[in-house]
């Protein structure tokens, strides 16, 4: 059996062809206002970053317009409580590139946004985008390179949105469970029966 691993561009390109036109029209190099509309639609975008240790790729999420669009070239992303590993900023601080997909709940299109990107904490802009009182630690601000949407066969796919393939959280295992199998003398029961109460202590 011959090699069957795709090593160059020109192996690939011989198995999938060229990209459709339409693939390369919908890339632009800044927020349209078709694109604005998804993005102020979203509660929730994936950020993915690079760093000396490796990748990350982190969830953000708010009520939808968390992520401001500043201007046509310029997003603002609020930074909440989190665990403080900080994977995301440790990466941003040492390596700006980055890049986004938002989704809206109930539509099949995602939004696509590549850049750079950099940590602000001026008191005013943590204030303007304060929740129940509460600021941000920081704010992500995503200098915009490149925004396109991606069609809708992954979530058609993967039926995301149909509430018949929701997946009851009993069926796997808790928190508590997996951070009890990591950590010796954790007691995860405690843990879990804990969390709702947590939960909104801490989410703003």
């Amino acid at each position: 059996m011959g090699d069957t691993i795709i090593r160059s561009i020109a192996d690939l390109e011989a198995l999938y062809g060229q990209p459709l036109a339409t693939s390369l029209a919908k890339e632009t190099d800044h927020l349209t206002a078709h694109y604005r509309a998804f993005v102020e639609a979203s509660p929730f975008v994936l950020i993915a970053s690079a760093g000396p240790e490796g990748l990350d790729c982190s969830p953000r999420g708010d009520p939808a317009g968390f992520v401001v669009v500043e201007d046509e070239r310029t997003l603002l992303i609020p930074d909440r409580l989190g665990n403080n590993r900080t994977d995301t900023l440790r990466n941003i601080v040492r390596d700006p590139r980055v890049a986004l997909i938002f989704l809206i709940p109930g539509v099949g299109e995602t939004l696509r946004v590549n850049g750079t990107a950099e940590i602000d904490t001026a008191p005013a802009l943590l204030e303007r985008m304060a929740i129940n009182g509460k600021p941000p630690r920081s704010v992500v601000r995503i200098h915009v390179e490149s925004v396109y949407f991606q069609c809708q066969k992954a979530l058609v796919r993967s039926k995301l949105w149909d509430p018949s393939r929701h997946v009851e959280r009993q069926s796997l295992p808790s928190t508590g469970e997996m951070l009890a199998a990591r950590m010796a003398d954790f007691d995860g029961a405690k843990y879990d029966a804990d969390y709702p109460e947590r939960l909104k202590q801490t989410i703003y």
